[in-house]
């Protein structure tokens, strides 16, 4: 890994494999598991595919690659990145990081309840199987136990074990935001436990927590099996996959099922919250984030799309033990996690091993998430501050602060009333929303001022590979019209936000939420007028930023080498041409020249020197490339191969006999008269027909 904190240098990864691990543990995270597989059984089964589909290909696709290329173009964080291409669009990065840091507060404390559970699960009585425990009221009902099914399911007042354990044990909610009674130690104990472990996995930077991944982003697949293989082989199973994927196209015709497939769209892919720009940024600036792009999301729905599967053939169990139908069961977020699962596990046989199994595969997809998260704030600062948070030890600091300053906030969601608070950031600091709304002047900015086009031409400078124009035709019309509707479906179909469908909020309670959502919503445009009218430099300059000048001049350089080199080659090729006829080797050859990536070594030969051709009209600071004395690399041999190399260029001429050759030596071979076959190849792997070859007698 190319680390030098002391010389203030940013990281990058150690390998390919860490930055796609890394990717796969932040996409697929929660809401794969406890959001997708209840979405589609709510919004039509099946059916809900097409829209969700749609949202992928016009949104989360298209977005997923213009954050991650940008990141690994500009090799800038999620605020920096904005001041070189598009000065005027930084409070987008500046938005998005304010999210993340919404995501951090809430995000742990998820966690910290998963834990609590797992430590539960190794009870040799699982507490929420029961109604005997002090937690319990008069209205629990235990339904793993047949002998009351019956009887309970008619009553209504009546709550099962593992709500009780949730709802009394777990959080003791109570009657309000305004009543925010103790600190849950036992769960400060979990919080406390999962920032020591996110701390020190994150503490050193990406060197740490990229070798971390390969665990956390790949042993929660293994657990999704074993789930999935118990699921689907429990009675009832079948009854519960049919809920999950029966389409009802019906449905499509409801404005709300699009709206929440593109909301899962968003949170799913982790779009609109710049992590991909961070983990893109530690790339090598050639790696192909073109096709990482593509892999990574096809990963990450098929991995949604399996979740389903292991869920609902669970739900259809517990549905068939309570003799109810499975839309009676059917939870999301935490219900399902806390709540459905727990229940359905302690009706099977062995209910320890499949909680611990649960609530392991949860650890890990989330404390992944939040490894993403962390870092996203972190890199972000440190881009801002780097003289100063690239100082050895200096990022240790700013971590633990940075750890203890959200553990002191968190406090209040882990006392009795805690519950409510988390419920108003999550609903109002990382609404889908805000996210809309930033991924809208996302889009814009780059397809439109930054321009689609150039964006095009930097992912082919890193990856020698131009996007489909479908890439330019989204960034520029779909994705920001469909963010836009979406946003504004958002706000038209808004509802207060109520606590289990009973508790209203305060007033107050209300301001604050809508505060955080519009801490972020309005600190886009708000950016950018200000940076027009009290920042400095011209509109242009504000306009267009810096990577757009050095796209332009990068794109000048790579012209005029172009035609320097075709000019070098055509003149090699007529010596060389001239040289074996005159040698009685080959009649001539013909070849297609094509500009190659740059060899490492140059080598020079007499020959070369006579190849020398001035060329006018040069860019300023461009010089005839070798050497910097204007000699023209000429020829190395290796193996089978002469490499001819023009401008650094190679092409190949293919020996008979595999050796190591000097130019003297492939004089010898050439005067010799000796069998060999003479191919201009694009460089890679062997000869290409029609690239130009001839045969020696």
């Amino acid at each position: 890994m190319n680390v030098e904190t002391q010389e203030g240098k940013r990281e990058q990864w150690s390998s390919k494999t860490e930055f796609l691990l890394t990717v796969c543990g932040n996409v697929v995270g929660l809401g794969n598991v406890w959001r997708f597989p209840y979405l589609c059984y709510k919004n039509g089964g099946g059916a809900f595919l097409v829209p969700y589909l749609l949202y992928v290909g016009l949104c989360g696709l298209p977005l997923f690659l213009l954050e991650t290329s940008i990141g690994q173009y500009t090799q800038q964080g999620i605020v920096t990145c904005w001041r070189s291409l598009c000065p005027l669009a930084e409070g987008v990065g500046r938005a998005e990081l304010l999210i993340l840091i919404y995501d951090s507060i809430i995000y742990l404390v998820i966690l910290a309840w998963t834990l609590f559970y797992l430590v539960f699960s190794f009870s040799s009585q699982l507490p929420w199987a029961s109604c005997g425990n002090t937690w319990n009221t008069d209205q629990c009902v235990d339904f793993s136990s047949l002998n009351h099914t019956a009887n309970c399911t008619s009553k209504i007042t009546t709550t099962s074990a593992a709500t009780e354990f949730w709802e009394r044990r777990v959080l003791a909610i109570s009657g309000g935001i305004e009543e925010v009674g103790s600190v849950r130690w036992e769960l400060m104990l979990c919080l406390l436990a999962c920032w020591a472990v996110c701390y020190f996995c994150i503490w050193k930077g990406i060197r740490y927590s990229g070798k971390v991944v390969y665990f956390t982003a790949t042993f929660p697949y293994l657990m999704l099996l074993v789930l999935l293989v118990r699921g689907v082989t429990l009675p009832g199973a079948w009854e519960g996959i049919q809920f999950y994927l029966y389409p009802d196209p019906v449905r499509l015709a409801d404005p709300q099922v699009w709206m929440e497939a593109g909301t899962q769209v968003f949170f799913s892919y982790c779009i609109g919250r710049g992590s991909q720009t961070v983990l893109g940024s530690f790339n090598k600036y050639n790696n192909n984030c073109y096709m990482d792009s593509f892999w990574l999301c096809l990963l990450n729905g098929c991995t949604s799309f399996v979740a389903g599967f292991a869920v609902f053939s669970v739900l259809g169990f517990m549905a068939q033990k309570q003799g109810v139908s499975v839309a009676m069961v059917a939870e999301s977020g935490p219900g399902l996690a806390f709540i459905a699962f727990p229940q359905a596990a302690a009706m099977m046989p062995l209910p320890q091993l499949w909680t611990v199994c649960f609530f392991i595969m949860l650890l890990l997809l989330g404390i992944d998430t939040q490894f993403v998260i962390m870092e996203g704030v972190i890199t972000s600062f440190t881009d801002l501050f780097p003289v100063t948070l690239r100082r050895p030890r200096y990022r240790e600091g700013f971590v633990l602060l940075f750890c203890l300053s959200c553990f002191l906030i968190q406090l209040t969601m882990i006392t009795e009333g805690g519950i409510f608070v988390f419920q108003l950031i999550d609903y109002y600091g990382c609404s889908g929303a805000c996210v809309l709304f930033v991924a809208v002047f996302e889009s814009l900015a780059v397809g439109w001022i930054f321009g689609a086009d150039h964006m095009e031409d930097a992912i082919k400078d890193m990856t020698a590979q131009r996007p489909c124009v479908l890439f330019r035709l989204c960034w520029r019309y779909f994705t920001p019209l469909v963010s836009l509707s979406s946003f504004i479906l958002h706000m038209v179909d808004y509802k207060p936000l109520k606590f289990n469908r009973w508790y209203m909020y305060p007033d107050w309670a209300y301001a604050l939420g809508w505060a955080m959502a519009l801490s972020s919503i309005l600190l886009v445009p708000l950016w950018g007028i200000g940076k027009i009218c009290v920042g400095t430099g011209s509109l242009r300059q504000n306009w267009l930023g810096n990577e757009r000048v050095k796209l332009a001049q990068s794109k000048a350089v790579s012209q005029h080498k172009t035609k320097l080199y075709k000019r070098n080659v055509s003149a090699y090729n007529l010596f060389m041409r001239d040289h074996l006829k005159a040698k009685g080797v080959m009649a001539g050859t013909q070849g297609k020249w094509q500009a190659l990536p740059p060899a490492t070594k140059a080598h020079y030969s007499e020959e070369a020197d006579k190849l020398r051709s001035g060329v006018e009209g040069e860019p300023e600071g461009i010089k005839n490339e070798a050497d910097g004395q204007g000699r023209v690399p000429c020829m190395t041999v290796a193996a089978k191969q002469v490499v001819i190399e023009v401008e650094g260029m190679p092409a190949r001429i293919e020996l008979k006999k595999p050796s190591h050759y000097g130019m003297d030596q492939l004089s010898s071979i050439l005067e010799a008269g000796r069998g060999i076959k003479f191919t201009i190849t694009r460089g890679g792997a062997g000869p290409r027909a029609g690239d130009g070859s001839g045969a020696g007698p």
